[in-house]
């Protein structure tokens, strides 16, 4: 099976869960337009895969694409194991892996509610090298 995105999500604010949009327009050096992420930094877009939260829902969680902030949920590509500096195809834009996982300063809703969260251990961070969009369904391939 070849990689995809299973969904596209943004939120206005940090902080918050994403909801699912049919389409996002993505800035070189910046993000996906219009989200509480997006900026002149490392994190520009994060990417959770499909299968890391159906560990979440097989705990007993109601949870889906986004909830766990994520802008992209994916399908098909072990997100953890790419090194930093790996560049991805996602739609027609091309990203660079900056960061595998992070530190929760603080514990999250979806912590309280399962004593676990997988986005510190299983989400990783790109930053933008090719604008353009991204969308459901679109090939996720790793060019470098």
């Amino acid at each position: 099976m070849s990689a995809k995105v299973v969904a596209v999500c943004t939120s206005a604010n940090k902080g918050e869960r994403k909801k699912p949009v049919a389409l996002a327009e993505v800035m070189e050096n910046h993000g996906i337009v219009g989200d509480g992420h997006s900026g002149e930094w490392h994190r520009q877009i994060s990417l959770l895969a499909i299968e890391s939260i159906r560990k979440m829902q097989e705990k007993g969680l109601d949870v889906g694409a986004g909830d766990f902030a994520e802008n992209i949920t994916t399908e098909g590509i072990d997100l953890p194991s790419l090194p930093l500096g790996t560049r991805l195809a996602i739609g027609d834009t091309v990203t660079e892996v900056t960061q595998i996982g992070k530190v929760c300063h603080t514990r999250c809703a979806i912590y309280y509610q399962a004593g676990d969260c997988v986005m510190p251990r299983e989400g990783i961070f790109v930053k933008v090298v090719q604008g353009g969009t991204i969308k459901k369904d679109d090939e996720i391939k790793i060019i470098i």
